[in-house]
């Protein structure tokens, strides 16, 4: 990427703050604090896709039995994780973010 470190990018943009915190975090804290961060964005999706399919009654993949609840679930589950971890809605870059500077400012 012409010489700029992509773990300082935050949604294709330079962050020179980050790019600063960054150096006083461990690889290991930071693949950590990564993974956390894309778990909370799979959360707030689960919600919201949880949200979106409440109502849907009928035909479809699950139809409208006893268990449709419990895999649409299962489904709506796998649906947040697999969005959050090929790059969600840009939640996941914002956490880290916020979360690599709270670690850096206690680093010192």
């Amino acid at each position: 990427m012409n010489g700029i470190d992509k773990t300082s990018l935050i949604n294709g943009r330079k962050d020179p703050q980050l790019a600063e915190a960054l150096t006083k975090i461990s690889p290991e804290a930071q693949k950590k604090t990564r993974a956390k961060a894309q778990e909370f964005e799979a959360m707030f999706l689960n919600s919201m896709f949880s949200q979106m399919t409440t109502g849907v009654k009928g035909d479809g993949p699950f139809g409208d039995t006893t268990g449709t609840g419990a895999w649409r679930s299962m489904l709506t589950d796998e649906y947040s994780k697999s969005f959050a971890k090929s790059g969600g809605i840009g939640i996941s870059n914002d956490v880290f973010r916020t979360l690599i500077l709270q670690q850096a400012n206690r680093a010192g």
